[in-house]
């Protein structure tokens, strides 16, 4: 199927009709598509150990971590994006098994690349900055063994956490989880 006409802003709607006969993944902001850039192996690698240990941290709580395919729905934005790795905790939100987006997230990891670097730290932030139940946004460097993380305070502004080195020690405050970088890079 033929990508809609950029002229005519799409519905969330006609999005997820559109996307779900796709072989290729596109974000939506607004009305407008944003294809997803194919990523490398050092990406995926690291989008699967971060997924992987939040997996197995979280057996028997009520979060559950996805990875890159479950989108998430910021709906003040009118987006929809695919995060590489993103947690969520609202039993409600859960239970449906057949849910096309996260609405509620509490946890959102990207793995950076040059082509989406700036627009992970910047544009795409500001959109998950909206999301009320977000209470940390991650970036993962693979090229630089740094992983920053960002964190709402009580004041509801968002905090940098930086980590840099592969034994340099990562608090996920909002999972409960304490690791290290290189937990994620190997």
């Amino acid at each position: 199927m033929p990508p809609p006409s950029p002229q005519t802003p799409l519905t969330a709607a006609d999005y997820l009709a559109w996307e779900d006969a796709q072989v290729v993944r596109s974000e939506f902001i607004d009305g407008q598509l944003h294809a997803k850039e194919p990523s490398t192996l050092g990406h995926n690698a690291a989008a699967g150990a971060m997924a992987a240990t939040l997996r197995q941290h979280l057996k028997g709580s009520p979060c559950r971590a996805f990875v890159s395919g479950m989108r998430v729905r910021v709906q003040e934005s009118n987006s929809f994006f695919y995060p590489d790795v993103v947690v969520g905790c609202q039993p409600a939100e859960l239970a449906d098994a057949k849910a096309l987006a996260l609405a509620a997230p509490t946890l959102i990891a990207e793995v950076l690349s040059p082509s989406t670097a700036a627009f992970d730290r910047g544009g795409k932030f500001a959109h998950y900055r909206l999301l009320d139940s977000l209470q940390e946004y991650v970036l993962i460097d693979p090229d630089t063994a740094q992983v920053d993380v960002f964190r709402r305070n009580a004041a509801n502004r968002w905090e940098l956490f930086p980590s840099m080195g592969a034994s340099v020690t990562v608090e996920l405050a909002s999972v409960g989880w304490v690791g290290t970088v290189a937990d994620w890079l190997e």
